[in-house]
């Protein structure tokens, strides 16, 4: 299957998916979106025991694509609410896949990135990789990737984390077990393709089940807190502080907030 914002490629145990937008930092687009939905079901019907997931270039993703915000600004409420839906299928799909996943982080990673970097199964990460959940800097709310963060490190961290937005680097994010490892960039996904060959050596049905279990284990109270976090993701598409912070992200200058 050919895709034209990211590379696959196959072998007998391993799969591994490059976001393949480098002169865009890799950032995440409705076509990216599409393709890494579809990806997924060719490696999940594929031989490949393990999915590897990095990025092209200097960064893993930086976000959503400025061509998709700037598009959002005059997206009808059901339109809005469609696009929500549509990155919880996303993130759910990655954070349920039935194989190991492992994102071999080997540059920024923000807001979408972030999501998409931290729902892996395992996540290794460079030196000078950056993280940060900065929807709240645009006038946005981080609703969805909130009701994961919230299981991963706990409610006072995920607080603080949502509330400022901040940039964090890999040794805080693996301070707060964010990410398993740290990589020399020269070395990651040598280190990823080991992991992933440890993974393959176990049982695939054992891997299976015991990813069913954990997944099964929390279905009911995600299914309860994302359909709340959809709604607020829409619905702040609505306000003015929304508009007026993607329109003053675009114009690179600092926004006015009306609080409305």
């Amino acid at each position: 299957m050919n895709y034209k914002t990211l590379q696959i490629t196959l072998d007998s145990t391993v799969a591994t998916v490059t976001l393949n937008r480098p002169d865009k930092r890799n950032a995440i687009s409705y076509e990216l979106i599409d393709e890494l939905m579809r990806v997924l079901d060719e490696v999940n019907h594929s031989s490949a025991r393990v999915l590897i997931l990095t990025g092209a270039g200097k960064a893993f993703s930086s976000g959503m694509d400025l061509d998709n915000l700037r598009a959002m600004i005059g997206r009808t409420p059901a339109q809005n609410l469609e696009d929500s839906r549509t990155m919880v299928r996303l993130f759910r799909s990655l954070y349920e896949f039935p194989k190991p996943t492992i994102a071999a982080v080997n540059g920024a990673a923000i807001a979408g990135g972030t999501g998409l970097a931290l729902l892996c199964d395992f996540t290794l990460a460079v030196p000078d990789a950056k993280f940060g959940y900065t929807e709240v800097r645009i006038g946005f709310v981080p609703a969805i990737v909130a009701t994961f963060l919230l299981r991963q490190v706990g409610e006072k961290v995920a607080r603080e984390l949502l509330l400022t937005g901040r940039i964090f680097d890999a040794a805080e994010a693996l301070k707060m077990s964010l990410i398993n490892e740290i990589v020399p960039s020269e070395n990651l996904l040598h280190r990823a393709r080991e992991l992933a060959a440890q993974l393959a050596e176990n049982s695939p049905l054992s891997l299976f089940h015991t990813k069913r279990l954990l997944t099964d284990h929390a279905r009911a109270e995600l299914d309860t807190q994302i359909e709340v976090a959809v709604r607020e993701n829409a619905g702040i598409r609505e306000s003015a502080d929304f508009r007026e912070g993607i329109t003053s992200f675009l114009e690179r200058r600092k926004p006015t907030w009306t609080g409305r």
